[in-house]
This record gives C-alpha cells, structure tokens and sequence, in this order.
C-alpha cells in the first residue's frame, strides 16, 4: 500500500513555487498577490484564512485578509468584491464560505471577476472546466489530480467512482476524470444520497473519490483490492482522550480499508493541504495571465 502524501507532496509544490517567485522578484517583476475576504468570527473559517496568508508568506506572495463583521450586508459584502475587482495590485481573491445567511451565496460568487476567481467557482470558470479550456480548476480537485500525477496513479481506463455531488468537490472531479489526458480518460460513475446500493458500484470500482463528509463511511468491504482511494472527507469528532477533545476523521475506515487497496489518502494529511497549495498555484496562474 502506498500513502499519498499531501503534506509532503504540497510542501514539494510550494517550494516550486518559492523558486517561481524568486525568479520573478529577480526579473523586477511584481509578486503575486491574493486576498481573501472573511465575514464573521467563525473559527474555523478564521483558522483556515490564516494558514492561507501563512502560506502566501512561505512562497513569497503578498497577501491581504479582509475582515467583515457578521452584520455585514450582502450590498456593502458585494461593494467590497467590486473594489477588489479594480484593485489592480489584487492578483486573485477568495470569499470564505460559508457566509452568514443575509447574504446570497451564489449572488457574492458571480459578482466575482471570473479573471481573480482563484477559488475556480464562478460559472465560468467552471463551464471553461468542463470544456477542456485553460482556466483556474477548484482547488480541492486540483490537489486530487495533482496527487495522482505525481505519484503516477494510471487513470486511463478505469472505473472512477465519485461519492457526492458537491459543486465544490464531487460535480468537478466528476467531470475532471472524465477529461482527455492525465488524470483522466477514466468512466465515471457519481453517486449521491439517492443512489441505491453504493457499495454494489464501490466494489467494482478502480479508483473511489468520496467526499460526502460522514465519518468512516467507506468500509474494507465496499472496496475491491488493489483499489485506489482519495478521501476528501474531513470531520470533527468527539474524543475523550484527545487533548483537543475530537480528532479529525474522513470518510474512509483507514484502518481496515488501508489494508486491501494499493494507494491510499489520509486524514489529515492527505487532501486538505493539496487545497492550498492548488490555491497559490491557481493565484500564480492568475498573476501570469495579467502580466500577459
């Protein structure tokens, strides 16, 4: 069994990028600069902003966080996404989610400059996705595919198994693994909360993506050997013995399912630091084509 490991895969990635960086300041040219705009004082929102500006530093990007107080009006939260739009000097920008429910969702996304969207969740951006054209791909999926590349994963062929249809995570990786090249070249199969008798398509399944968010819900015999599988899944769950009070779990029963296939992710340790590193590559991106 081999353990794709994101943290050492993401620290690889941000090292590249470190150079990249180095390699422009030395040519005078501007550094790439994110923003990411937070409203409220949810903890683990905050938490998650901050290790993105860590990791901005650790590249060498500027970086802005933009904090907002949980009163804040969808109109004055959609005045700040216009400035943000025309500041020249912002590279790509973030809005944190989730946002407080005065505030439409879908209606903060579109007024985003698909241009800046680093995030990859503007409809256009999507929809450019979905044709096989270069654009910013969501970061969660875009540290799934990184993770296979660089350890060779073959895809072509093979029967991918998707569980969930987020447009965050499931409904992009369904389309990504489906594309021409690698990743890729692989039947698709996505499953939801409607679909009858999962573990009857899990078992038949080369490659299982699940990020459905219910702790050690993919069981050893849901999966067939030699499969490859990439939990997304990441919950906080109660534990006496834990300093913190919980550990984090993903969907996947480690223990046992570690055990039958031939790749595997962990929890933590596995996606979750792929998707800032996929961030600051997508913020890279985004710098390259404004200097263009």
């Amino acid at each position: 069994m081999i353990l794709l490991d994101g943290k050492k895969t993401s620290e690889d990635i941000k090292t590249e990028i470190t150079a990249q960086v180095s390699a422009m300041k030395s040519r005078g040219e501007k550094v790439p600069h994110l923003a990411a705009v937070i409203v409220g004082n949810d903890g683990a929102s905050l938490t998650y902003v901050s290790s993105k500006v860590k990791a901005c530093e650790r590249v060498g990007f500027e970086s802005t966080m933009v904090r907002l107080p949980s009163t804040t009006s969808e109109t004055e939260l959609l005045k700040k996404i216009h400035d943000l739009n025309a500041d020249d000097d912002i590279d790509g920008f973030i809005v944190q989610l989730p946002l407080p429910d005065q505030i439409d969702t879908q209606k903060v996304l579109m007024a985003i400059d698909p241009s800046k969207d680093v995030d990859g969740f503007h409809p256009e951006n999507f929809g450019k996705m979905a044709l096989d054209m270069t654009t910013f791909i969501p970061a969660t999926p875009f540290g799934i595919l990184e993770l296979l590349e660089r350890y060779n994963v073959e895809t072509k062929g093979k029967h991918t198994v998707v569980i969930g249809r987020s447009h965050i995570v499931g409904r992009p990786m369904s389309i990504l693994m489906g594309r021409k090249g690698f990743p890729g070249n692989s039947t698709v199969t996505l499953t939801h909360s409607y679909t009858k008798n999962i573990a009857q398509i899990t078992t038949q399944a080369d490659i299982i993506i699940t990020a459905l968010g219910v702790p050690n819900y993919l069981k050893a015999e849901m999966v067939k050997d030699g499969a490859v599988v990439i939990d997304v899944g990441i919950t906080r769950v109660a534990d006496e013995n834990s300093e913190k009070g919980y550990i984090i779990t993903g969907d996947v029963d480690f223990e046992n399912v570690s055990k039958k296939v031939s790749h595997i992710t962990p929890v933590p340790g596995g996606v979750g630091p792929m998707t800032i590193a996929m961030l600051l590559k997508n913020t890279l991106l985004a710098r390259e084509q404004r200097r263009k």
